[in-house]
């Protein structure tokens, strides 16, 4: 009888991984290194020698195992297929096929992208549990989106659904996005955007502000404390950044109508406070919504991903 599911998270700098039990209590984790050298051709091994180990230790055998899920940073195409994971180093593979066969060909094993499961893991058992059409939002050093509908990742026809961080949102903008594009939301409400953007109205208004002492140094944790210090300037430029992300969000409940955002990553932990200025434009360009989708934040933290893992291994049993 299978008792027990795994969570696979791979990032840029460490693999998250965790053990849990069918009904989603986290037994066990750990994190490996991302060795990217040979365009990532280590990286899979090193996760099932490690993964090994420890249901060695906890005495877990591969037949009580419903599978291994696995979250990768970029589009996955139905079939499993990742055509490139840039910050892997991975070009043409399929990584659930690959953790089969390391495994003995013994446990299942599925793949997806990891704002995707993230989205599925808070809503398995963090800040979107008890809803089933919901939207994760991802403000790191990028903006992510995961998007369920009736429980079901949204990943569309090819591994690009809720890629919501490269909507185009601004049509003066000087720089190009890391997508190749130019005014992506990435660029204007990430924690890079929201730097970005204060350092732009640092150069355009002369007023005083607290962040002129940071230089270089400045960070979106220090506009965003600026600016719920009263910082007028800080405010501001946070308030600009979060208006393109409530745009967003109205953009989406326009197609996909959610019933709940709930907002992760590093920014978030501003708390409510950011939470109310991404409501306030999002509410403002929802005017026909009578009812509209809840905005939340995110529970799980850095093990998103690994819960989320877990869960999409139980979609597939």
């Amino acid at each position: 009888m299978n008792q027990y599911c795994v969570g696979i998270d791979v990032g840029g700098t460490s693999v998250k991984c965790g053990i849990f039990t069918y009904n989603g209590v986290l037994l066990d984790k750990w994190e490996v290194m991302t060795r990217k050298a040979e365009n990532g051709k280590y990286i899979l091994p090193d996760v099932a020698e490690e993964l090994k180990k420890h249901l060695d230790e906890k005495t877990i055998s591969y037949e009580d195992i419903a599978g291994i899920g696995i979250g990768v940073p970029g589009p996955v195409e139905p079939d499993g297929h990742v055509r490139v994971a840039v910050n892997l180093g991975w070009k043409d593979i399929y990584p659930a096929r690959i953790m089969r066969e390391l495994m003995g060909g013994r446990i299942p094993c599925a793949v997806g992208n990891d704002a995707n499961v993230a989205a599925l893991g808070e809503m398995w058992q963090g800040g979107g549990r008890g809803f089933q059409n919901m939207m994760m939002v991802t403000l790191g050093t990028g903006v992510g989106g995961g998007l369920i509908l009736n429980g079901k990742i949204v990943a569309g026809a090819h591994g690009a659904g809720a890629e919501i961080g490269h909507i185009h949102v601004r049509e003066v903008e000087g720089e190009r996005c890391a997508c190749g594009g130019m005014g992506c939301l990435e660029q204007v409400a990430s924690a890079t955007g929201i730097v970005k953007e204060a350092e732009r109205f640092l150069r355009m208004f002369k007023e005083p502000s607290s962040l002129r002492i940071y230089g270089k140094a400045l960070t979106a944790k220090i506009v965003c404390d600026a600016a719920k210090e009263g910082d007028q300037l800080a405010y501001l430029s946070l308030d600009l950044s979060m208006r393109s992300l409530g745009i967003v969000l109205a953009q989406v409940s326009m197609v996909a109508d959610p019933e709940i955002f709930v907002i992760g990553g590093g920014v978030s932990r501003a708390g409510s406070f950011l939470l109310d200025l991404i409501r306030k434009h999002y509410e403002e360009y929802t005017p026909i919504l009578e009812k509209k989708a809840e905005l939340v934040l995110a529970t799980l933290g850095n093990d998103a991903g690994i819960y989320g893992c877990a869960r999409l291994m139980l979609e597939k049993d």
